[in-house]
């Protein structure tokens, strides 16, 4: 990731992610989308953000698991 990559997502972060709150897969879908188009706006690249982030899923040994339920 690039200096200017991770100046932005810094800053980006402090100005459009809630203190507080829960995230689920939909809102964290829409706020990397939010992301990637504001840094697009300003001439980032998303190389520049992806280069040495790996995705959650890939490295996740659950994911082939479905989510537990609690029955009763």
């Amino acid at each position: 990731m690039s200096t200017r990559g991770i100046d932005f997502i810094h800053l980006w972060i402090t100005n459009n992610v809630p203190e507080a709150g829960g995230a689920d897969v939909i809102s964290v879908s829409e706020m990397t989308h939010k992301l990637f188009a504001d840094a697009e706006a300003l001439g980032i690249d998303s190389f520049e953000i992806e280069e040495d982030a790996d995705s959650a899923y890939e490295d996740n040994p659950r994911r082939d698991r479905a989510p537990r339920r609690r029955l009763g």
